[in-house]
């Protein structure tokens, strides 16, 4: 992949840009991210979900009756937010895109082997009319965010701000 954008301003001066396979481990690995949408009278909605990294983007669920489907029916562009609450060690990520609705059956069928190889049992989920199905929890709408932009702080060793555009990795 190739190098990130180090931005001098929040970066210790002798950083390094973050190496995007770090970065790519982050969205494949964490448990928890902070998903960002818009109110339809433009005030933010912040909830924590789980998600998956497949094939180059954040893939989350959500029942068609939350607030975060209501709002993206709206407006899709959404950040998504992932790393350490520490304050001096590990990647924080932020992953800027668009969210667009995946209800093909082979990837949706993926992906839904994707969520229970990372969460487990808990979270396996039948593909059903282009949505995930789960008896007690009914269907949910999945959705997919190829990220436009990232940003990664790094938080040990030297700080350090890097960013990249998809054509950059």
């Amino acid at each position: 992949m190739a190098t990130g954008t180090l931005d001098p301003r929040f970066s210790d001066p002798a950083a390094e840009p973050s190496a995007w396979r770090d970065v790519e481990s982050v969205l494949a690995d964490a448990g928890v991210y902070w998903l960002t949408t818009v109110r339809a009278d433009g005030r933010p909605h912040v909830t924590p979900l789980i998600a998956v990294w497949y094939d180059g983007a954040l893939h989350f669920a959500t029942g068609q009756g939350e607030q975060k489907f209501h709002n993206l029916t709206a407006n899709p562009r959404v950040v998504l937010t992932t790393g350490s609450n520490a304050l001096k060690s590990g990647l924080d990520v932020v992953a800027e895109g668009e969210a667009v609705r995946i209800r093909e059956q082979p990837r949706l069928a993926a992906l839904a082997a994707a969520w229970v190889d990372k969460y487990g049992e808990e979270w396996r989920f039948a593909v059903r009319d282009g949505d995930f199905w789960n008896e007690g929890a009914g269907s949910a709408a999945v959705f997919a965010v190829a990220p436009a932009k990232v940003l990664a702080f790094r938080k040990e060793g030297t700080y350090a701000q890097t960013s990249w555009r998809p054509s950059e990795h």
